[in-house]
């Protein structure tokens, strides 16, 4: 059983740092390109 919720515990981990990290990406990427102009508010 405790086998089991260690690997729960991994793929939530890597779920969540994977939204994390697209999430963090877009924050920085989607201002740039407003800026640039290629994207409009």
């Amino acid at each position: 059983m405790n086998d089991r919720i260690k690997q729960w515990l991994k793929r939530v981990g890597w779920l969540g740092f994977l939204f994390f990290l697209i999430k963090g990406l877009l924050w920085l990427i989607i201002p740039y390109l407003i800026t640039k102009g290629i994207l409009s508010k």
